[in-house]
């Protein structure tokens, strides 16, 4: 029914990921598994709107409606079981840009901000970018599984103005369990710390997992916390550049708004507003459907290495369509194992020091692509490392 499985040229599309990648990597004619968006048309909803909007022909200054406003609470609440009240949306360009407005609002420079580790790239990048102290609380890896080791955070925490959480986690794929966020949550009450959850991948959990909005669990984490979504991981719609910060606390949505227009923000473009209105409003579908078939890829990656490459081992994800492979088995260096996968096996993934020192060792895949482009990475990577 969806065009999961059609292979189609992205070349020349002024696409990060197709056309950007000689440029990121320094090597030419490799096949590009890295950077988190996927190779599917958006829901054919969002398609249908955008071109009806482009065919009104006059694109001035947007505002943003109550009916976007409305169709974002609706989805949060029949998909996430979050009731929330929709004068709690800020909206900005991304969640990055969103993270990067409350690290300004919430902290000063030098004040401590906790992350855990290994992470998203941005959410060290932008604590240091504002001068702010790092402070990692490396995740354990038990098994083939993320888990917070507690007795590092509760140390880690104290002293901290904010903790930026990835939820879920990027890399690993870790859906953090109610009984985990509580605990998170009450350390940061104690020690009056506000949390930044970013949530980005929640829509793409996999079953039986369950996505839990942070602030969701009880009102006193809502008015500690702020909260980012976006529909452009989900429904494939990062160029339209989306997102919306969720503050319950009216002093603390002051301050971001505050904080917001001393940067120039304004409003979101006209097609983000249409785009994400018809996305959240008739993408579920699809995204059921998309959720199948990125279940399917995951597992055809788990088999295929289980088979060919014994000695690397899959993190599988609980969310997100992001695999992160523990390659320390092999005994390389990063740049022995970047050098073998990109001039041999002309493949390019993310390399885990990226993602923080307990990154190093690990690779991660973008695995949101049709099966075909999948079969062909994985040879390239079998390739590269027989």
């Amino acid at each position: 029914m969806y065009r999961f499985d059609d292979v189609i040229n992205r070349r020349h599309t002024f696409s990060v990921k197709w056309d950007d990648t000689e440029r990121v990597f320094g090597v030419k004619d490799v096949l590009p598994m890295w950077v988190a968006d996927m190779d599917f048309p958006a829901p054919p909803a969002v398609i249908e709107a955008l071109h009806k909007r482009i065919q009104h022909g006059i694109f001035g200054y947007t505002v943003i409606p109550d009916s976007l406003k409305e169709a974002m609470q609706h989805w949060l609440k029949a998909r996430h079981q979050w009731d929330m009240d929709r004068s709690w949306f800020v909206f900005s360009t991304g969640v990055v840009p969103a993270i990067a407005t409350a690290i300004e609002a919430f902290s000063e420079e030098g004040d401590r901000v906790v992350v855990f580790t290994p992470v998203y790239p941005p959410l060290f990048q932008l604590v240091r970018q504002h001068r702010r102290t790092l402070v990692t609380s490396p995740l354990q890896l038990k098994e083939t599984r993320y888990e917070i080791d507690w007795d590092d955070f509760t140390k880690k925490i104290q002293g901290a103005k904010l903790l930026l959480l990835c939820s879920p986690h990027n890399p690993g794929g870790r859906v953090w369990t109610k009984e985990e966020l509580e605990k998170i949550g009450q350390l940061c009450l104690e020690h009056d710390v506000i949390l930044i959850s970013d949530e980005i991948h929640a829509d793409l959990t996999f079953p039986p997992n369950r996505h839990v909005p942070f602030a969701s669990i009880c009102p006193e984490f809502a008015e500690r916390s702020v909260t980012c979504i976006a529909p452009t991981k989900t429904f494939n719609l990062a160029g339209l550049q989306a997102a919306a910060a969720i503050i319950a606390n009216e002093s603390l949505r002051r301050q971001f708004r505050k904080i917001q227009q001393r940067q120039g923000f304004f409003t979101l473009n006209t097609f983000a507003v249409v785009g994400t209105e018809a996305a959240y409003r008739y993408g579920e579908e699809w995204l059921d459907a998309l959720l199948t078939y990125l279940q399917e890829n995951t597992d055809y990656v788990c088999s295929y290495i289980q088979t060919h490459l014994p000695a690397l081992r899959v993190i599988r994800p609980e969310a997100t369509y992001l695999v992160w492979i523990d390659c320390r088995q092999l005994g390389m260096t990063e740049k022995q194992l970047k050098t073998l996968l990109l001039e041999k096996g002309k493949i390019a993934v993310e390399f885990g020091s990226k993602f923080g020192e307990e990154g190093k060792g690990f690779i991660r895949m973008n695995v949101a692509c049709p099966r075909k482009t999948l079969e062909e990475a994985l040879d390239r990577l079998s390739a590269a490392l027989q």
